[in-house]
């Protein structure tokens, strides 16, 4: 009875030290070196240098709403589906996931279970009238240990924070892969198109330019235009034909870059209507103010995220500097007889510990480490300034070229119309020996220029439309 006594008084002390050590702890846990994350102070403009707010901003529209063209959308679903560097990005943010789950049991004690058994043999030469003595010490012991860091300085805290941070960053990180990758397949599909309307704009021109050549031989047998007149022709006919290799080849390389983008083997087919006509965007909407860039664009996001990880690596740096307390508790059964091992409550056996542990020197290492935290995390902040004024650039940048492609394009339209007129008419005139060969020969490159111009306007307005969506950080929202 006197042992099992003396044994519960041993287990009420190790309580209340125990408990002592938990109150200390619990009272200096809400101490850090570092003070809380706030974002850096930015200075940004109410609107866009020259454009006004105006209408839902685009950034908000998924892409599916966004763009009207039904092979457009299908194209964009394979791609953000099979598209090999989003998968990669995606994988990422599943790599700082599994950091973030242990990052949050840094709380909780690491625990070791044990079982271990020895026996020393050695000799005893106190009696040596009586002759040597072989003595066996054999010893059993089964226990669970406990040990458990009291975060007194926020040093796990703070790494929790930059583990949550970082997987904050790799999920912005893969919507910014997709903004990009949705913008680029519209880009992508719409030079495709344009493609197409060249190589039929010059298959045009070059029957047009045929038939141009036989009325000039019948001038000729009749000794209206001379040889020149028809050479140059021919030649005009021949750089025409010279001219569709290049663009289909062209086309063909499109086509599988398109390809690679969505999933799909190179060579696959890229469905798609002829012309234009499919291919509208929203004219209600507008970008936004800057401020929302902070919210919407996944890059901005990404960068001040990188800032908060770095933010929180420098507190637990800086933690290093300062005591560790530390909690151990072991417990178990002991015995010198395997027999009596499990004989309870004698075989039973309690440790409770406590150890603060302060670094005096370590070569410097701690010091440089903090040090080089706190450069890491001025960086960090420099980045994120300058991501967020690239991205207001670039939404300036793409709103002029979506306003100017757009009077550009009006302005080609009527060129168009304008030389489609002058053509025909050529044509008549010369039939009738009002015009001469050159007028004709001039007016139908005039108009074949024209043509392949406003394809070319026609995409670059829609690419640069595509342009401002991703620049606002449109295309990731579902």
């Amino acid at each position: 009875m006197s042992a099992i006594k003396n044994q519960r008084t041993g287990w009420e002390f190790r309580k209340k030290a125990l408990f002592a050590l938990l109150s200390v702890s619990v009272s200096l846990t809400a101490c850090s070196p570092v003070k809380e994350y706030r974002r850096p102070d930015v200075q940004l403009p109410s609107g866009y240098p020259g454009q006004a707010p105006s209408g839902k901003p685009i950034a908000a529209v998924p892409y599916r709403s966004f763009f009207a063209d039904p092979d457009l959308r299908a194209l964009i679903d394979s791609a953000v589906v099979n598209n090999h560097d989003l998968l990669i990005a995606l994988k990422n943010i599943d790599y700082a996931k599994q950091s973030l789950n242990a990052s949050r049991l840094g709380y909780l004690p690491t625990v070791d279970l044990q079982a271990k058994g020895s026996a020393t043999s050695y000799s005893d030469h106190s009696q040596q009238a009586k002759g040597s003595t072989n003595l066996d010490v054999r010893d059993y012991t089964a226990s669970l240990a406990a040990s458990w860091e009291i975060d007194i300085w926020a040093k796990i805290n703070n790494r929790n924070k930059a583990a949550f941070a970082e997987y904050l960053r790799s999920t912005d990180a893969a919507r910014a892969v997709r903004t990009r990758l949705v913008s680029d397949v519209a880009q992508g599909y719409w030079n495709l198109k344009m493609l197409d309307a060249q190589i039929d704009i010059t298959r045009r021109n070059i029957a047009l330019a045929d038939t141009t050549l036989s009325m000039m031989h019948l001038q000729y047998d009749a000794g209206n235009v001379t040889s020149l007149a028809v050479e140059q022709q021919d030649a005009r006919l021949q750089a025409a034909r010279f001219s569709v290799p290049k663009l289909e080849a062209s086309r063909s390389a499109q086509a599988n870059a398109l390809s690679i983008l969505a999933g799909r083997m190179p060579g696959t087919a890229v469905k798609r209507s002829p012309g234009f006509d499919h291919s509208t965007v929203p004219d209600s909407l507008g970008a936004g103010v800057p401020l929302e860039l902070l919210r919407n664009r996944p890059d901005v996001r990404a960068a001040e995220e990188t800032l908060m990880s770095q933010h929180a690596s420098m507190g637990a740096a800086k933690a290093m500097l300062y005591p560790t307390l530390t909690v151990t508790a072991q417990g178990g059964l002991n015995s010198i007889s395997s027999g009596n091992w499990f004989s309870t409550p004698g075989s039973l056996f309690g440790i409770v510990g406590g150890s603060v542990l302060q670094p005096v020197f370590r070569h410097g290492e701690l010091t440089a480490q903090y040090r080089q935290s706190k450069i890491r995390r001025d960086q960090a902040e420099l980045t994120f300034r300058q991501t967020l004024l690239k991205s207001v650039g670039e939404v300036s940048d793409a709103l002029v070229q979506v306003q100017k492609s757009g009077e550009q394009e009006l302005l080609a339209t009527r060129r168009v119309s304008t030389l489609r007129r002058a053509a025909r008419n050529s044509r008549l005139l010369f039939q009738s020996g009002m015009a001469t060969y050159l007028e004709v020969i001039t007016a139908e490159s005039d108009l074949l220029q024209a043509e392949l111009d406003l394809a070319d306007v026609q995409r670059r307005r829609l690419s640069a439309v595509a342009d401002l969506y991703r620049s606002v950080g449109g295309g990731w929202q579902e």
